[in-house]
């Protein structure tokens, strides 16, 4: 059915759900541009970085849920990244370290784009995610209006099912070596508590109770994270935009303070994120108040036979702008590798 919709030129996204063994799609019957506003609506919401920009909802005129077939994948060539914008990433984490030391930012994530040519269509680099990280949320997202973009995201924004709020606090990067698991430095753990100690900061006065679970070190493809699961309660009279607004943009992909580290973000970064670091996912689609939703990392943009890969990582006053530097190369072959 994406096929005809691709044909036909109508929205759609598919996607499954971590560790799960069915796809969904959502696919709508006409090419309008709908937003949600209210967060009340039905549908499936796929958001930018800057809410300011209204976040994007595809109608569910007709929904399928299909099993699929397991590509078989090889090692792409891909994995191999040359040193092209070395220098200008370097040289923006310096300024976010200066900026930290001066102490306007606690932490600021900062990112940049790849470019590269596409070999494959954009069904079959869908399948390819979905057999590479069954772990993670996989999506390929269409809008006429808009373009197209898939990914593999590892990260939660919210789960809400009625009064009950699950989210999860995912920093720190490492590459994976071997089957042992990594062992963390200070630089990644403080980062990983500051980020755990802003979400609890900010959910306290929606929720009747909340629940934080020590960090948990987590692979994502070829790297490992540290991820606490955070979950409780909230209050009868809480909306789920209001929990958007409190948890968006979270401090692992924008930074602490927010608004602050979201200016500094679009002052000094060379490009616009659009979609990157926004969110997706389910809205309502079973019954009102629910929404499953889904922070949009591990991402590209497809277009005109290109892909443009976005990676990025959170700066911190202990960072060392060559590690980050080699932290964004260890993160874009999650999507080089499948191209």
């Amino acid at each position: 059915m994406a096929k005809v919709s691709l044909e036909q030129n109508l929205p759609f996204c598919l996607y499954r759900k971590p560790t799960e063994t069915l796809v969904n799609g959502v696919f709508q019957s006409n090419s309008e541009l709908n937003h949600t506003v209210t967060f009340t609506e039905k549908g499936f919401v796929f958001a930018p970085f800057d809410l300011n920009n209204d976040a994007v909802l595809i109608a569910p005129d007709k929904i399928v849920v299909a099993s699929f077939e397991v590509e078989e994948v090889v090692n792409s060539s891909k994995d191999f990244i040359n040193d092209s914008g070395r220098s200008s990433h370097i040289e923006l984490v310096e300024k976010g370290i200066n900026a930290i030391k001066k102490g306007a930012l606690k932490k600021v994530v900062l990112s940049r784009k790849i470019e590269i040519l596409l070999s494959k269509k954009p069904l079959e680099v869908f399948q390819s995610l979905l057999g590479k990280y069954p772990n993670a949320f996989c999506y390929l997202f269409f809008h006429p209006k808009l373009g197209m973009w898939c990914g593999a995201t590892p990260e939660t924004l919210v789960h809400i099912e009625g009064e009950k709020l699950r989210t999860m606090s995912l920093a720190a990067t490492v590459p994976v070596n071997d089957s042992t698991k990594p062992e963390w430095g200070s630089k990644e753990v403080e980062e990983q508590k500051m980020v755990t100690n802003y979400i609890k900061q900010k959910l306290h006065s929606s929720m009747k109770e909340l629940q934080v679970e020590d960090p948990v070190s987590i692979k994502a493809g070829k790297l490992w994270h540290l991820k606490s699961e955070i979950k409780g309660s909230i209050t009868p009279k809480t909306t789920i935009k209001e929990i958007i607004e409190t948890l968006h943009p979270t401090p692992a992909v924008c930074g602490i303070p927010t608004q602050e580290a979201k200016t500094f973000i679009q002052k000094n970064e060379n490009y616009q994120r659009t979609f990157y670091t926004g969110f997706l996912g389910e809205l309502n689609l079973s019954k009102e108040k629910q929404a499953a939703l889904f922070v949009n990392l591990r991402c590209m943009e497809l277009k005109n036979g290109k892909a443009s890969v976005f990676v990025g990582g959170g700066i911190t006053e202990a960072s060392i702008p060559e590690n980050e530097w080699t932290e964004t190369q260890n993160k874009s072959k999650t999507m080089l590798s499948i191209t």
